[in-house]
């Protein structure tokens, strides 16, 4: 996935003997040699020299590696699927493009038009692709419903999730007291543990069975989706702020919607508590509400995209030192980090579930006489 340009010189120096023994043939003819004219030609061979210099100096500069540019690359959305590049050749699965102008209407087509045979990013039917997002030439606003990488990976994800948990719904139901077999047997465990030891704690026996579907997929959806995240080539799904905005807007409407009576009783009449403290208890208590959702997206955020920083830089220090020996420490401590994303993929997705249970917990929560 990661290239590097080696700068050589070998060229130049091949085409300056092939010059010199030319010279040296024509002057071993020519005996009257015109003093002035070689003097000429030496200054002119100088400033070509001189030209030359910033050229190659720009070139360098153009080819030298950026850990910040391909770490943006790899955690940013993205209108194709770039899995690897091998040499001049890129494994890209190209995604359609879907914009909306008022000049000229809905237009679909695919991302591989805003690339040339290099690679090179050009101008298609008056669009162009500027830094993962499409711009009209002519300034007019675009309205983008592209099928993106992160939107590509969310339909996967989603696939994945309806195929294996209808299968084993289907064996429950089929064999109810049959000992689990398969997929079965592999993910009972898990929805056991959400049920016994999120759920149940958190919301209580008598409420937690209608809030179980729901528990259970925001759980596998974030586990999944950290999982796939950490595939060489996979999406930043969860990694990505409007994503978990999503995930917490959900959480803030659940809670809220199935909120009690003691529940908005606490927060707008705290019980025994004096008239005048509420003045400064009740606003707090409505900033509480908003700030649930607000840390349960920034912290899933933060955490995942962090891990793939973490792991892209450890991997650049590689290039930026151009030492292959420096791949013995990296390496290993890189596949130590990978292995520990493993597991905050789990626990992450552990922590958002069990904090939604506990604002549910709080809401369904009866008044205890």
């Amino acid at each position: 996935m990661f290239q590097m340009q080696v700068k050589t010189s070998t060229q130049k120096m091949y085409f300056s003997n092939i010059l010199l023994g030319l010279f040296l043939s024509f002057f071993s003819f020519n005996v009257f040699a015109n003093e002035p004219v070689a003097a000429h030609d030496s200054a002119h061979a100088d400033t070509a020299a001189h030209a030359a210099a910033p050229a190659a100096a720009h070139e360098a500069e153009s080819t030298k590696f950026d850990p910040g540019k391909l770490i943006l690359h790899h955690i940013a959305d993205e209108h194709d699927w770039h899995f690897f590049t091998i040499g001049h050749f890129h494994a890209t699965l190209p995604l359609p493009c879907i914009v909306y102008t008022e000049s000229a209407g809905l237009q679909v087509f695919s991302s591989a038009n805003f690339k040339n045979e290099h690679h090179e990013e050009i101008a298609f039917n008056g669009f162009v692709l500027e830094h993962g997002k499409i711009h009209a030439e002519n300034g007019e606003k675009v309205y983008d419903f592209s099928i993106t990488k992160n939107v590509a990976s969310l339909l996967l994800s989603a696939v994945l999730l309806l195929s294996i948990f209808i299968g084993i719904g289907r064996k429950y139901k089929e064999n109810p007291h049959r000992a689990p077999k398969g997929m079965q047997s592999l993910f009972e465990p898990i929805i056991i543990f959400v049920r016994d030891e999120i759920a149940k704690n958190n919301i209580g026996e008598k409420h937690y069975r209608r809030f179980m579907p729901y528990l259970l997929t925001i759980f596998f959806f974030i586990w999944f989706n950290n999982m796939l995240g950490l595939i060489p080539g996979g999406a930043n799904l969860t990694g990505n702020i409007a994503v978990t905005l999503v995930l917490a807007i959900i959480a803030f409407f659940v809670t809220n919607f199935n909120g009690r009576s003691t529940y908005w009783t606490h927060i707008f009449a705290m019980p025994g508590v004096p008239k005048w403290m509420l003045v400064i208890l009740t606003p707090v208590e409505i900033v509480g509400i908003f700030m649930k959702p607000f840390s349960l997206m920034v912290r899933l955020f933060a955490n995942i995209t962090a891990g793939h920083i973490i792991l892209l830089s450890l991997v650049s220090l590689i290039f930026i030192f151009e030492n292959a020996a420096l791949g013995l420490a990296v390496v290993p401590f890189s596949l130590f980090m990978n292995v520990i994303e493993l597991i905050v993929a789990f626990i992450q997705a552990f922590i958002f579930t069990m904090l939604v249970s506990t604002y549910i917990g709080a809401a369904v929560e009866e008044h205890h006489h």
